[in-house]
């Protein structure tokens, strides 16, 4: 299709603007209009989907025949059935007298199904038969009719990631993906947004009989760097918004003025947490081998902290030659983070907690007290004796409390092992998405070749 025709077809319809995106999605549904394929146009709610619908259908052989506008996340559950596929009388309670559905009113016609992702899954299975049959079967009858209808899906979600949580039939979403259309959104398409607000704003005035508000330059840049989370919709709003409460201003709009309609954006708490997701999609059973060791080296960055303070206070009031030690060590203690400290790693804390390379964590020979070399180590140094620590701050050493020490386990401690925690994620995504690699590699947050290999590190069976 050339440009003029593509201008044509916008002119019919509506539709402004010359985003390269939007002139592509325009001439997709051009060429597909003339055959009776099924169509799946996704894109943000608000940025004109049922648009592209009206121009497969005018453009089609079934431009005589009716169209139908259907959204299904507006249809109850309980009744979505009866309005699509119609119904028997008595075929449940209040049904008085039989009724056609949509499907059989809209025979040689078109129908749009708009948010197709909220379609209940018992409803898909009735879809799915009417796309690859054309047959269906009324509520509470059991003779089979026929239809010709094609059908047009739109949907602002993920289709994908609801065929893997279960919430979209697979088979369904590839029926009905034969000829995809991506609407792009309003952010993505420049300068059109100028062009569609002095349109809302022009239309505006006309209706009302004001005066049509202007943009200064500023502005206009303001208004092209607005995101538009509501795309067209929102934009329309903002543009009557402003017509009607600066309708007396004389003057063009400044960016001043503007930023007051602009809703702030809200930062999203996922971007707000420590470990944020791998492309914001995971939820929280997903998981990846960086955010697992940044917390457990987080965590154990608050511990240290905390005990280096109690050492600090222990000492502090065990006299002179507590004073020698703290002196001696002066670089130790000023490293103590202050109390409510969250900051990230950084490299050089990455590199103190982290342990030896060997993956020996044995711990050093106990210091003697004065500061002088390190003391022999005792003979159950081995086994673990118990640790004294003081009860009383004030340096008491007659009141001890013997602790088990649990802080230097050997390298047999399964429990601990990070190798360990890593094959039970692995095993734990791989039961969750039946042994698909693809799809436990992105819940994990890793390449699908990369699990791969981990696969066959840990001897993981994946039957």
């Amino acid at each position: 299709m050339n440009q003029q025709e593509i201008q044509s077809v916008k002119q019919r319809f509506g539709i402004i603007g010359n985003a390269p995106g939007l002139n592509y999605a325009i001439n997709v549904a051009m060429q597909v209009a003339s055959t009776d394929l099924t169509v799946l146009i996704t894109g943000e709610s608000g940025s004109g989907k049922e648009s592209f619908s009206k121009i497969i259908h005018s453009l089609s052989a079934r431009k005589h025949g009716q169209f139908i506008a259907i959204n299904c996340g507006a249809i109850p559950e309980g009744t979505i059935d009866s309005e699509l596929f119609g119904h028997e009388k008595g075929a449940f309670t209040g049904a008085v007298d039989s009724r056609k559905g949509y499907f059989e009113t809209t025979n040689g016609g078109t129908i749009f199904l708009d948010e197709i992702g909220e379609m209940p899954l018992g409803t898909q299975a009735r879809l799915l038969r009417v796309l690859e049959n054309g047959e269906f079967i009324r509520v509470g009858s059991s003779k089979t009719q026929k239809t010709d209808v094609r059908v047009v899906a739109a949907t602002n979600v993920n289709l994908m990631e609801a065929v893997e949580k279960g919430k979209f039939r697979e088979d369904l979403y590839y029926r009905l993906n034969t000829v995809p259309i991506f609407v792009p959104p309003l952010r993505e398409r420049g300068i059109d947004i100028e062009l569609l607000f002095r349109k809302f704003t022009t239309d505006f005035a006309e209706r009302y009989r004001i005066n049509p508000l202007q943009l200064t330059d500023g502005a206009k840049q303001l208004l092209v760097r607005y995101p538009f989370p509501g795309n067209i919709r929102q934009l329309k709003n903002i543009a009557e918004q402003i017509s009607i409460l600066e309708s007396e201003q004389n003057k063009p709009i400044d960016p001043e003025t503007l930023a007051k309609y602009l809703p702030q954006q809200q930062q999203s708490s996922r971007t707000l947490a420590l470990f944020p997701q791998a492309n914001g999609n995971a939820g929280t059973d997903s998981f990846s081998e960086r955010d697992l060791l940044y917390k457990v080296l987080f965590d154990m960055r608050r511990d240290v902290n905390d005990l280096k303070k109690l050492v600090r206070d222990v000492l502090a009031g065990d006299g002179q030659d507590s004073g020698h030690i703290l002196h001696t060590h002066k670089d130790l203690f000023d490293s103590i983070a202050p109390d409510g400290d969250t900051r990230p790693l950084t490299d050089s804390s990455l590199t103190r907690l982290l342990p030896a390379v060997n993956g020996n964590l044995r711990p050093e020979p106990p210091r003697d007290r004065t500061g002088g070399p390190p003391a022999p180590p005792s003979e159950t140094y081995g086994n673990h004796p118990p640790v004294q620590l003081f009860d009383d701050v004030n340096g008491d050493i007659n009141d001890v409390t013997e602790v088990e020490d649990v802080t230097h386990e050997t390298e047999d401690d399964d429990s601990l092992s990070l190798e360990r925690q890593e094959k039970e994620m692995i095993l734990k995504a791989l039961r969750r998405n039946n042994n698909k690699r693809k799809y436990a590699a992105q819940a994990l947050g890793i390449s699908e070749r990369t699990l791969y290999r981990k696969i066959k590190q840990y001897e993981i069976d994946e039957e």
